[in-house]
């Protein structure tokens, strides 16, 4: 007999705990209404953390600069006042609007909802890394192979080989030379996606003997007792040649996925979701919003900060789901004694 877990009352669900999702959480706190957040990744920060959580960050207003990891820390702590209760390790696999207006939503881990309002936020999708097609390889993985950073420490002092030409692959050959005992950036061709700046300071490396660049793809592998030794690269003159490793990094970007968003019945276009406006983030389906990388209208940027004016606008944009007889009223952080209050704060004295 299947035992379905009970259904958990909500204002909000959040989908996705990135940057973005976790700024949704702040705006609907201070409406008063509470999030539940989910997210498929073990930890919240999303794309951020995930994939780039020593990679520096510059466009965040009055932030000058903080690394990926930073950014989320900080995001958590400003959520603090709201108690957030967040879902992780798990996927919506089922929204269905109900006669009464609101919305079943079920998990992979088999929680269940009952909400007024869905807030998506899962940037580019559940996304994987694409994988590095040698055969037997991916027994490595985790151990020589990898395909994120999660600690640079970890690499210090071995024999590198970084796999790439976008900005992952150079920002983190860049970053090794001089603390991995050689790095050797290998492309399948001389052209690159990443930035020119660090093109320029990649081959100026090269000329200075600091790392070397190869042209070629890893086409076989050799290993002895269990343990990756070398790989095995043609290179543009069809001529393959043996490279010993202690570690192989591969950065062949992102393949997202929107998964069974795909099935909600929301307006899609270029696995993006198409909002109906750009004065509520509100999508086809009402009560349903999507925020940050996920959505797409005319003139769309994708930045974090694009995505947290969408998170302010969707927040009120939902309210009246939530407050249907409450009057909502724009309150500002520095003078509401309300939002201090919420916040947790003492309200300034002002001579």
């Amino acid at each position: 007999m299947d035992i379905k877990t009970p259904q958990i009352e909500a204002d909000a669900v959040i989908v996705g705990a990135g940057p973005v999702g976790l700024f949704q959480v702040f705006e609907l706190g201070l409406l008063e209404i509470k999030a539940h957040v989910i997210d498929s990744l073990a930890a919240v920060g999303g794309q951020c953390v995930e994939l780039y959580p020593d990679k520096p960050i510059y466009d965040i207003p009055a932030v000058p600069m903080c690394t990926g990891q930073e950014l989320t820390d900080n995001l958590l702590k400003q959520v603090e006042p709201f108690a957030p209760t967040f879902h992780l390790g798990q996927e919506v696999t089922l929204v269905q609007k109900r006669d009464d207006g609101r919305f079943d939503l079920e998990t992979s881990a088999g929680t269940r909802f009952i909400t007024k309002t869905i807030f998506i936020a899962a940037g580019v999708g559940s996304f994987q890394p694409r994988a590095l097609k040698v055969e037997g390889i991916d027994q490595f993985h985790g151990s020589q192979l990898f395909y994120r950073v999660k600690d640079p420490r970890h690499f210090h002092g071995k024999n590198l080989v970084i796999c790439g030409g976008g900005d992952s692959a150079l920002d983190w050959a860049l970053n090794l030379v001089g603390k991995a005992e050689s790095v050797i950036l290998l492309h399948r061709r001389e052209d690159f996606r990443a930035a020119p700046a660090s093109v320029a300071k990649m081959q100026e490396l090269c000329d200075e003997f600091e790392m070397q660049f190869m042209v070629g793809q890893v086409t076989g592998m050799e290993s002895v007792d269990n343990k990756l030794t070398e790989i095995k690269v043609t290179g543009a003159d069809g001529v393959t040649r043996r490279m010993p490793l202690d570690m192989l990094l591969v950065f062949f970007g992102l393949s997202p996925k929107l998964g069974p968003i795909a099935e909600w019945g929301l307006d899609i276009e270029r696995k993006q979701l198409k909002v109906v406006d750009t004065e509520k983030f509100e999508t086809n389906v009402p009560g349903i919003f999507a925020v940050g990388d996920i959505n797409t209208y005319p003139g769309k940027k994708k930045l974090i900060l694009s995505g947290f004016h969408e998170a302010a606008l969707a927040a009120f944009g939902a309210a009246p789901y939530i407050f249907p007889d409450k009057k909502i009223h724009m309150q500002y952080t520095t003078t509401s004694p309300k939002l201090h209050k919420i916040l947790g704060v003492e309200s300034p004295t002002f001579d």
